[in-house]
């Protein structure tokens, strides 16, 4: 259901109507013969045992105009990295899977660190950044689009709709964003909703006007992890390497990327994902370090931006 409301500062693409998804399918593969188009599927090895990834993996082999996916693999031993090789081995798209613990990356990642660049440590942000390199040195691609490997209402329309603003020449984006509803039995989309979207409307009424805050607060679901951009943006962007990812992406977008050229579309009727557990103990896994992660990477970005975050800022905060 759609609600109509143009949200902030950021063209909001609304899901109107029945959606014909033959006919932008059939558009996006007429485009992506001159826009080629890669698609990221950062995943952990425990999704590949889980349904969700499953009905990924059965709605990709329908998908005509993607050029190549790239999984980005997680931490697996050299037995976890065959069976998902084995796994992805059904697309009938050109597949690549990135083993990020394998020796070869793993030189990789040391020969960058040896220059005093530190990678971070192993999360999705990191395996984004390996898979979106990869892509970027093939040299051929438009648009690289990116979603998480745990969603179990998955459907085709979500990647065409994520995809269509980026690859179609008349519309002139280059960084789109999901989002969606969250209906279910329980009020899901926590991290959103108790404190990513409360924490930017606080700043927003301590710090006052700040053109990054209002730019965060235009996005309904600042944390989708669904997200297609042109590769001239993905050359430039840095990626945090935790679960910052989104927040971070976000902020690059505003710094590299002119505001009319930025869009956020509705992908799904609803959602329902893999949900993290709450973890209230332990700051080192669950939705407790995402809040950790999160949190540093907007601070770390509106420290940049010129904000200065004393003891009382973050008292009356």
């Amino acid at each position: 259901m759609s609600d109509f409301y143009q949200t902030g500062i950021v063209a909001t693409f609304h899901r109107l109507g029945k959606f014909n998804l033959e006919k932008i399918e059939s558009e996006l593969t007429w485009y992506a013969q001159e826009r080629p188009i890669a698609l990221v599927l950062p995943s952990l090895y425990s999704e590949l045992e889980g349904e969700a990834l499953k009905g990924i993996v059965r709605e990709l082999k329908e998908v005509k105009y993607i050029k190549e996916i790239v999984v980005a693999l997680g931490p697996a031993t050299e037995e976890e990295f065959k069976y998902a090789k084995e796994f992805f081995s059904v697309l009938p798209q050109k597949t690549r899977i990135i083993w990020n613990s394998g020796s070869r990356v793993t030189e990789i990642y040391n020969a960058v660190e040896s220059a005093d660049l530190p990678t971070g440590e192993p999360g999705k942000g990191k395996s984004a950044w390996m898979a979106y390199g990869y892509v970027l040195s093939q040299r051929e691609f438009h648009a690289i689009a990116l979603h998480d490997c745990d969603i179990l209402t998955y459907g085709r329309d979500m990647l065409a709709r994520l995809c269509y603003p980026i690859v179609n020449p008349n519309l002139d984006y280059d960084f789109c964003k999901g989002f969606y509803s969250r209906v279910s039995d329980r009020l899901h989309g926590r991290m959103t909703r108790l404190l990513v979207t409360p924490l930017i409307r606080a700043l927003q009424k301590i710090i006052g006007y700040h053109p990054l805050l209002v730019f965060f607060d235009s996005f309904r679901y600042p944390l989708a992890g669904e997200f297609c951009m042109d590769v001239d943006i993905a050359r430039v962007n840095r990626i945090p390497g935790d679960w910052g990812l989104e927040v971070g992406v976000l902020a690059e977008v505003y710094r590299n990327s002119s505001l009319r050229r930025v869009c956020q579309v509705d992908i799904a009727e609803n959602y329902e994902h893999k949900h993290q557990a709450l973890s209230p103990d332990d700051e080192t896994k669950g939705l407790h370090k995402m809040c950790v992660d999160i949190c540093k990477s907007l601070f770390r970005t509106l420290t940049s931006e010129g904000i200065v975050f004393s003891s009382g800022l973050f008292r009356t905060l």
